[in-house]
């Protein structure tokens, strides 16, 4: 069995030109990148937001808190076509999961997508209570296009 990729919705990212025709590399779960023959590579300048292996949350969420009406939470609804690499956002966490990083150069970014995202709802199914890893299953396995319903804090 080779390199284990993290189950993330976009696994590899642009090189080191930021999408100019750089090599196109790979990321694994801990973070480092590998091109495509297994080769570890030094981590370029176009994505720094993957590397980020601590939590990017400020503090732990509830799945009451997010639904709690009237609370500091926004609800936003993005769609997602994703490219020949994938969506460019990575999920983690467990009930609710988050937006933990974000490719700039990525579908994701472009649609609007920010860290710290609680995600709420995957092509129309309640998210709320599971693990990263099944919302990135639900990702990875439905349509190209992804539409994401996500709660983000207000800014006070």
């Amino acid at each position: 069995m080779g390199p284990r990729t993290a189950v993330t919705s976009s696994k590899e990212v642009k090189g080191a030109r930021g999408g100019q025709g750089g090599t196109r590399l790979r990321s694994s779960s801990d973070g480092s990148r590998y091109s495509r023959r297994g080769v570890a590579l030094p981590a370029t300048s176009c994505s720094p937001a993957l590397y980020n292996p601590k939590s990017v949350l400020k503090r732990p969420v509830s799945t009451e808190e997010l639904q709690t009406p009237g609370g500091p939470y926004i609800k936003k609804t993005f769609t997602i076509l994703g490219d020949a690499v994938g969506w460019g956002f990575v999920v983690r966490g467990n009930a609710p999961c988050h937006i933990q990083a974000v490719e700039p150069c990525g579908p994701a970014a472009a649609a609007g997508m920010k860290v710290c995202q609680f995600v709420v709802s995957v092509n129309g199914v309640n998210v709320l209570n599971l693990d990263y890893r099944s919302v990135s299953h639900l990702i990875l396995t439905g349509p190209r296009t992804v539409v994401m319903e996500v709660m983000e804090e207000i800014d006070p």
